[in-house]
């Protein structure tokens, strides 16, 4: 009886998320029928164009730029220069007319900034499919290229993540229910957004479309902060009035490149970056003062300048222009401080899961000596500190550590200590002066680990091994390397940290099979 109840309970829940997610759909698809439809005349316009200038420019290849076509040994869109204006204003690139083109989805873009080649910066790779029809309520879902499962249903997004997780870690280990959002929207809290003009000289920012340099203007994404989008869109409305250009990559021209946002979604507190080419800023004072009018939420303004001709967003130089540089959140029932350039989790709501579950899996009973390998800004650690002995940080980024030391101090902790060093070597020469560690946490970037540090950390012959990954493929690599050298996973948790996209975050346990050598 009890178990048919509480079948019942998980049966009227799920119906319950599903129709809320479709009440939120529903609500989103009117706002956008008119850009559609102004997207489809704006489309028409230009493929007009486009057939005029194919006429015109039926003349043999003399090499100049009208009419011209990449020849195999010219740069392609994704090195540092992308497409000439030509390209990017009259939709031609490699492949000629859209007809032409090869029937496949693939993007960049600033929610995810991989390629959607359903190959995912955080880890899981989705088969190319035929371009599909724009179902979604996006109306830039197709050229856009970040959010590749946004027309599915969620129960169906979660799916196709768990099969892809069971063929690629099954042969490991036990593979538990993947863990979804009960609402997947606008769970991002960092925002970033690429500035360029029109024919016109118009400010438009947006995204890169698919493998170009060509910005799809975007004013509101389902995936993203409203309130970040909303700033954004204020900033483009005060460009004309400044007299502030945005710079054009081809010539090298102009001054506003990119704008991030990011916020605080526990203390509300909210960040902007302008990403300028130049250290001049013109009328600064009075355009700070103009958006803080316009939006008082902000808590700070900072200016970052990069001048290089780069595909990075951010350069090194700061100007901190309002408020006091940073802002912080609360993650776990902890304070952090968290900077322009800090790493931190983009979806604070299933960061708490996924932290809560890395817990779990490492069992601490309160006298653990812990490691904390690639501790960015201090997060795991600064989590763990609670139910662990002693905890060392790890980080190679001296801004990060910098940070991390300064949220150990907010939030009165006493038994973590963080290192400025190559994680790998510094587990080696712990493991050399003969220091053991019980628990070793590690979060590498989305390439995954290396055979070096896999090693480093079996030197310090730890019982557990806790390992939080945003690629899935590289972490079955990983798990193979393990067991090698006498470790086996025991269990993985899929964490869904990116709804709408095809990437998946991982918590995986990793245990020490022989202890006869400990």
């Amino acid at each position: 009886m009890e178990e048919a109840k509480y079948a019942m309970n998980i049966k009227e829940e799920k119906g319950r998320q599903n129709q809320m997610i479709e009440n939120r759909l529903k609500a989103e698809r009117p706002r956008v029928v008119t850009e559609k439809a102004a997207k489809g005349k704006r489309d028409d316009k230009a493929a007009k164009d486009s057939s005029s200038r194919q006429e015109k420019n039926k003349a043999p290849n003399t090499g100049r730029k009208m009419g011209r076509k990449p020849d195999s040994g010219e740069k392609s869109s994704d090195q540092k220069k992308g497409p000439k204006k030509e390209q990017r204003a009259g939709g031609k690139g490699k492949w000629g007319n859209d007809s032409q083109k090869p029937k496949y989805d693939t993007g960049r873009n600033r929610a995810s900034g991989g390629n959607s080649n359903f190959q995912s910066r955080e880890g899981i790779k989705v088969d190319r499919q035929p371009v599909r029809k724009n179902t979604s309520a996006c109306p830039v879902f197709l050229r856009c290229g970040g959010c590749q499962l946004l027309d599915m249903p969620y129960e169906k997004q979660l799916k196709i993540k768990q099969t892809k997780l069971e063929e690629l870690l099954k042969p490991y280990c036990k593979v538990q229910p993947i863990i979804g959002m009960k609402d997947p929207f606008h769970y991002r809290n960092k925002v970033h957004a690429v500035f360029d003009h029109d024919k016109k000289g118009n400010p438009v920012s947006g995204v890169y479309e698919a493998n170009t340099h060509r910005v799809v203007p975007v004013e509101s994404c389902l995936i993203e902060d409203q309130k970040a989008d909303e700033i954004i869109g204020t900033i483009r409305g005060m460009l004309k009035s400044f007299k502030i250009k945005t710079y054009d990559e081809d010539t090298g021209y102009g001054l506003l490149r990119h704008v991030l946002i990011r916020r605080g979604f526990t203390t509300g507190e909210i960040m902007v970056v302008l990403v300028t080419a130049s250290p001049v800023f013109p009328s600064k004072n009075n355009f700070v003062r103009a958006l803080r009018e316009k939006h008082p939420e902000i808590t700070t303004i900072v200016q970052n300048v990069n001048g290089r001709d780069t595909s990075m967003v951010l350069g090194d130089r700061e100007n901190v222009l309002y408020g006091k540089g940073y802002i912080e959140d609360i993650l776990c029932g902890f304070r952090f401080r968290i900077s322009s350039k800090s790493f931190y989790q983009v979806n604070p709501v299933q960061t708490e899961v996924l932290y809560r579950k890395a817990m779990e899996l490492a069992a601490l009973k309160g006298k653990e000596t812990v490691i904390d390998a690639y501790c960015g800004i201090g997060t795991i650690g600064i989590v763990a500190s609670q139910e662990a002995g002693q905890v060392i940080g790890v980080e190679l980024n001296r801004d990060a550590v910098r940070d991390a030391a300064q949220n150990a101090k907010i939030n009165g902790i006493k038994n973590v200590q963080f290192y400025c060093n190559d994680a790998g070597a510094f587990m080696s020469r712990m493991a050399d002066n003969g220091e053991h560690a019980d628990v070793v946490f590690m979060d590498p970037p989305r390439s995954g680990s290396t055979e070096e540090f896999i090693q480093a950390v079996v030197k310090m012959k730890p019982e557990k091994v806790v390992y939080v990954s945003c690629g899935p493929d590289t972490l079955a690599r990983d798990l193979a390397v393990f067991r090698k050298m006498g470790y086996e996973a025991k269990t993985a948790w899929g964490v869904d940290m990116f709804p709408g996209t095809s990437h998946v975050e991982v918590c995986c346990l990793i245990s020490l099979v022989d202890k006869k050598g400990k």
